[in-house]
């Protein structure tokens, strides 16, 4: 996969997201919503036999990780600082 593709990928996540919930309330919120994600990120890498066995697992698991970290910086960090 490109890069051009992963990142739209990402954005069409979170705005699936940022549609059907509220935004963060605090970094401990964020930051668990992310932990989550790589939670189920990685019990499909320990999961997988191969490569190819978990191709759309990982796909879907690493884009939520990705999305919910741009959430975070959209969510939590004040463009002033």
């Amino acid at each position: 996969m490109n890069k051009s593709k992963a990142i739209s990928l990402v954005v069409e996540e979170l705005d699936r997201a940022t549609s059907l919930y509220v935004p963060f309330h605090s970094g401990y919120e964020g930051y668990a919503v992310i932990l989550e994600e790589l939670d189920e990120l990685w019990d499909d890498v320990r999961m997988a036999k191969s490569f190819q066995d978990r191709r759309a697992g990982y796909k879907r698991e690493a884009t939520q990780v990705a999305a919910m970290a741009l959430r975070f910086l959209v969510d939590l960090v004040d463009d002033e600082l």
